[in-house]
């Protein structure tokens, strides 16, 4: 399944991170790799998982590629947790319903 790609990519930290820093805009594997404890080789393999999973993309300019966020590759996550929230909502809403169910079984017997 595609969203297991999706966890597997980012529970390593370091991909974590990297991903995180796309958010601020397309980066180079230098731009990328700045700061970190791991060495540019290293930024591109955590890059290839990462592109395999579809959360990134990239272009090559001249020597360089340019990492940038595929927002549309989280969809499968999003879809996957979206499963949760609806089991959650029911709850939710059958929680309601129980409730309102013994205030208006409550006021009735208040009445008589």
């Amino acid at each position: 399944m595609a969203y297991e790609k999706i966890l597997t990519a980012l529970a390593d930290t370091t991909r974590r991170e990297i991903f995180e820093d796309l958010r601020r805009g397309p980066q180079s594997v230098s731009e990328l790799a700045k700061g970190r404890a791991v060495s540019r080789p290293a930024v591109s393999q955590h890059l290839k998982v990462l592109d395999q999973a579809g959360l990134v993309s990239a272009e090559a300019r001249g020597t360089a590629r340019i990492y940038r966020l595929n927002h549309a590759g989280l969809a499968p996550l999003r879809a996957y947790v979206d499963t949760f929230w609806t089991g959650v909502l029911d709850a939710f809403a059958a929680e309601i319903s129980t409730q309102m169910e013994n205030s208006d079984a409550s006021t009735r017997d208040q009445d008589d």
